[in-house]
């Protein structure tokens, strides 16, 4: 699916404290899940761009939230490739293409 980040390499590229990355996952901000053998809480290396948590992943998060997808199923979403965008919804996110990708997760709801 994607390359992966654990939370301390997320508190280290954000330079941030481990703490405030966890807070960013309890908020919303971040999805964490855990992947691998060693069942270590990860971020997806696509929510971060130059050093920064990509800004429109946080209301795209809680749109997503509010059509009732879990967090593994917004992980699912952000990155299939769909033939209409075309790509990933999170690359459209990357290129700044927000409004587009929030309308398409509102009318997951429906």
């Amino acid at each position: 699916m994607t390359d992966w980040l654990t939370l301390p390499d997320v508190s280290e590229q954000l330079d941030l404290p481990i703490n405030k990355v966890h807070s960013l996952v309890e908020e919303g901000a971040l999805i964490a899940v855990r992947i691998g053998e060693r069942n270590i809480r990860s971020i997806p290396a696509g929510f971060l761009i130059d050093g920064h948590v990509l800004e429109s992943l946080k209301g795209t998060i809680i749109v997503l939230g509010d059509a009732g997808y879990e967090d593994e199923e917004m992980l699912r979403w952000l990155f299939t490739p769909d033939d209409s965008l075309p790509g990933r919804p999170i690359d459209a996110l990357r290129e700044g293409r927000k409004t587009e990708i929030r309308r398409r997760a509102q009318a997951l709801a429906w």
